[in-house]
């Protein structure tokens, strides 16, 4: 089992946050340390036990890291990476949690100071609540997190990585920050995307008959703006892309829903039902 004496987080919100108490409750970090721009957050970071302390100074917070791991929007990234490679000992690994990964990948792939080489990483866990208030140490378990390793990876830094998040709970999975910007636009950005476009096209009269149905349909628009308006424009092609084959399969449905087509009606009901039992619970 690998143990950290330094871990730093940049961002301690829900991802940040439980991965600092995932650490903390596993044993893996001697200390954990929260770096973040609102001093509230970090008190909160503080008070639920998910880090050992806390700065606003990114300066101070990588001072001493062996790993840091930036959990800010995915429009920040690059920026708040580049500026903990300024800062952090000389070779330090950086990793993310960033649901896009191609544009980040590509701007920190090569060319940090002092040695410090990037890994990009998602793991695929979270929720419309923000916050460390909401962060848990269960968060990965059982959930995959994707790691997108280039031709200049080093295979220390993969195994490193790959060992961090099995040990918090996750499964790894290893692939292109093509492909996976490509399969998380139809998997994650296109279903957002269409809550936000379900919340937003109620009426106030509708409120009170809202079912589960509808509960479970727009749960996840209420996610935050300054985390979502990034991703729709970082991964902006493959979401049109994948918004485009979900209008082509709705447009089906509304046609056979208007001529009365029940052969047509219960092919893509069919469908629907056996690809979504394939999927679990």
């Amino acid at each position: 089992m690998r143990t950290f004496n330094n871990v730093a987080i940049l961002g301690v919100g829900l991802i940040g946050g439980s991965v600092g108490l995932a650490l903390r409750h596993r044993g893996l970090a001697e200390n954990v340390v929260g770096i973040g721009r609102r001093q509230e957050s970090l008190r909160t970071a503080r008070r639920v036990g998910a880090v050992t302390r806390t700065t606003v100074h990114i300066e101070k917070g990588v001072d001493e890291a062996e790993l840091v791991i930036v959990c800010t929007p995915v429009g920040r990234i690059v920026e708040d990476a580049r500026r903990v490679a300024e800062c952090c000992p000389e070779g330090t690994l950086i990793t993310d949690a960033g649901s896009t990964k191609r544009s980040i990948v590509e701007q920190l792939d090569e060319g940090l100071p002092r040695g410090c080489r990037f890994l990009g990483g998602h793991p695929l866990a979270g929720g419309e609540q923000a916050g460390p208030a909401h962060a848990t140490a269960g968060l990965f378990q059982g959930r995959v997190t994707v790691l997108t390793p280039t031709r200049n990876t080093q295979a220390k830094d993969y195994d490193l990585l790959e060992q961090f998040w099995i040990q918090l709970g996750s499964m790894v999975i290893r692939m292109s920050a093509d492909e996976h910007d490509r399969l998380v636009a139809m998997t994650s950005h296109l279903p957002h995307a269409m809550a936000v476009a379900l919340a937003a096209s109620l009426s106030e009269e509708c409120f009170r008959l809202a079912g589960t149905g509808l509960l479970d349909m727009t749960r996840i628009a209420s996610g935050g703006t300054e985390v979502w308006k990034p991703i729709f424009g970082l991964n902006r092609d493959n979401i049109l892309a994948a918004l485009g084959q979900f209008n082509r399969r709705l447009a089906a449905l509304e046609a056979a829903i208007a001529a009365g087509d029940d052969a047509e009606l219960e092919r893509i009901l069919t469908l629907a039902k056996k690809n979504r039992d394939a999927l679990g619970s």
